[in-house]
């Protein structure tokens, strides 16, 4: 059995992941400061579990650790037009709690177990752009809004922590997740959202811009697999299986909402600052592990179309 704690297990991620590891008997202590993007409601189906305990806190609050084996960071500011907008809590999150968990890992007596393993959810972002060809593991990090350039701090943070204070750790970077339960600030929640309430679709640099898409659950199997691999000290990527201009993944969309068109819901108009124009990486090292993305694009946005029309939250 593996004791972890898991931070961001009420977000969109981390609850899948969550989820995942309960239900394989492991130990979880949760961890989750719940702001307006966690689900609460994760809670009730998380505390029926008796492998579970869970923490209302601030990753920059916690201040002790129960002996673990991992700790697995999904805690961050995620959105990209919010750290635009305003980056403090971005510093604050994605930077300053990183910090505060290594030191918590980096001060853990080892005369009894081993320090736990430290595990970073990072970004693909980190990388920035590339108009052609992937970004593997040993590229530089060039991010482009403050929201990438946060994470690419915690990245640099976790590797400096673990050569000064001998620390094990894995960084993951994962390309643009979607499935079913994500906050709807992000492009395919919010676009269904908009057009239920008939608000336009503000499509940023006329949805050019180019994504790679990787569902949920298949992010949830690679952190899981990199885990039980016996990995430490390493990078991984992890890429979906489904690469294509925003304006496609709108036009998907629309062809499932009561034969809306993209006319009718998009506006054109809003250019994003520090817009990347694609994002492409190699993940090959991830699937030398046994780790392949199954899920199909267009079958989990229509399961995301169909959920949508059940819920009150989306109208």
């Amino acid at each position: 059995m593996k004791i972890v704690y898991i931070t961001g297990c009420l977000g969109f991620i981390g609850s899948y992941f969550t989820r995942k590891v309960l239900k394989e008997g492991w130990h979880v202590y949760g961890i989750d400061k719940c702001t307006y993007s966690s689900n609460k409601a994760y809670l009730k189906e998380f505390s029926k579990y008796d492998n579970f305990v869970f923490y209302n806190i601030d990753i920059n609050d916690l201040n002790y650790l129960n002996d673990c084996d991992f700790v697995i960071n999904f805690a961050a500011e995620s959105h990209v037009d919010n750290s635009i907008n305003n980056s403090d809590s971005f510093i604050t999150s994605n930077i300053l709690g990183v910090k505060n968990l290594l030191d918590l890992v980096k001060n853990k007596h080892d005369n009894c177990v081993e320090r736990p393993t430290f595990v970073q959810i990072s970004t693909d972002e980190v990388y920035g752009d590339i108009d052609t060809g992937f970004h593997d593991e040993e590229d530089l990090l060039k991010p482009s809004n403050p929201y990438s350039a946060a994470k690419a701090s915690a990245d640099m943070l976790v590797v400096a922590w673990s050569r000064t204070y001998d620390l094990n750790h894995i960084i993951l970077r994962p390309t643009n997740n979607y499935g079913i339960g994500q906050y709807p600030e992000k492009l395919i929640p919010l676009s269904i959202k908009n057009i239920y309430r008939d608000k336009k679709i503000r499509l940023h640099n006329n949805g050019t811009p180019i994504r790679t898409w990787l569902h949920v659950e298949d992010t949830a199997n690679a952190v899981y697999t990199v885990i039980n691999s016996g990995a430490n000290n390493e990078i991984y990527n992890i890429s979906g299986n489904y690469e294509c201009e925003n304006i496609e993944v709108i036009k998907e969309l629309c062809s499932y909402m009561n034969n809306t068109t993209i006319e009718e819901c998009v506006n054109f108009n809003y250019v994003r600052r520090g817009q990347d124009v694609r994002y492409a990486i190699d993940d090959s090292k991830l699937r030398a592990l046994g780790w392949v993305p199954t899920a199909c694009f267009n079958e989990k946005l229509k399961e995301i179309v169909e959920t949508a029309n059940q819920s009150t939250f989306f109208k």
